[in-house]
């Protein structure tokens, strides 16, 4: 991946903090262990719901609230870090402090992420976590390493096919489909396997689909399935994701039932 600088200012603050320190604590010195009166960060969000997915191409902005109270008030906090597997890091711009109350602040910033230019490896894919330094208004401060985690993925990508169409009544529908998950190295989209894949439906007059059965992919990412033609509707397949990689549904495939 890019190397990114960590700030300096928190840089700066650490060693000071390490060399006020006796020599057998500055050895054992961690930032997380780093504060200074009541400052506290309370909350961590990335990206709305701590999830980001990358393709193979396209730059992605990557947006990181965290929110702090202190009983003077939050002044500012320096720039985010992005921790995760694979030595994968990333470093956020100069966080915007948006005030919520007297007490409490929630400081914002962002970082573009292009899988192309950044050179992510597949192993970087998994939980990442975000260190944090925020400092009050009457200069107390909190360094907390892992304030909070989020899920750095790969996207996929999911098709399905029923046929035939149109099709009578109670007669077998094949229902195929595949998925596919983006590779960061070969920046293309790569079976993936093995993997737990619901079939659902939509009657035409409905507004959402339920669930029908459960598929299991073969090793090539192939999706294979029947079911009973009742009416006309919708099939799809929807992936849940996991911990590496994002969850997806495939387009609607409509069916004509005489």
């Amino acid at each position: 991946m890019r190397t990114r600088l960590i700030g300096t200012a928190a840089i700066g603050a650490l060693a000071l903090s390490a060399l006020a320190m006796p020599v057998a604590q500055a050895d054992t010195f961690r930032p997380k262990d780093v504060s200074e009166g009541d400052t506290k960060i309370t909350k961590v969000v990335v990206d709305g719901d701590n999830k980001v997915a990358f393709g193979t191409s396209g730059a992605k902005t990557v947006k990181v609230s965290v929110t702090a109270t202190d009983d003077s008030g939050i002044k500012s906090a320096e720039e985010f870090s992005l921790v995760g597997p694979g030595a994968g890091f990333e470093l956020t711009g100069k966080p915007t402090c948006t005030k919520v109350n007297s007490t409490t602040s929630t400081c914002s910033a962002s970082v573009k992420i292009d899988p192309k230019t950044d050179y992510l490896l597949n192993a970087n894919a998994g939980t990442w976590y975000v260190d944090a330094w925020v400092t009050a208004k009457d200069d107390d401060y909190v360094w907390e390493e892992k304030a909070g985690s989020f899920k750095f993925q790969r996207a996929a990508k999911l098709t399905t096919d029923a046929a035939p169409e149109p099709v009578k009544k109670g007669k077998t529908l094949t229902v195929t489909g595949s998925l596919t998950r983006a590779n960061w190295e070969s920046l293309k989209y790569g079976a993936y396997g093995s993997q737990s894949v619901k079939l659902q439906y939509r009657k035409k007059s409905a507004d959402s689909y339920t669930t029908v059965k459960t598929v299991k992919a073969d090793s090539k990412g192939k999706l294979k399935t029947t079911v009973k033609a009742s009416a006309d509707g919708y099939y799809r397949f929807s992936f849940a994701g996991n911990s590496t990689t994002g969850a997806v549904n495939a387009a609607g495939d409509f069916v004509d039932v005489k």
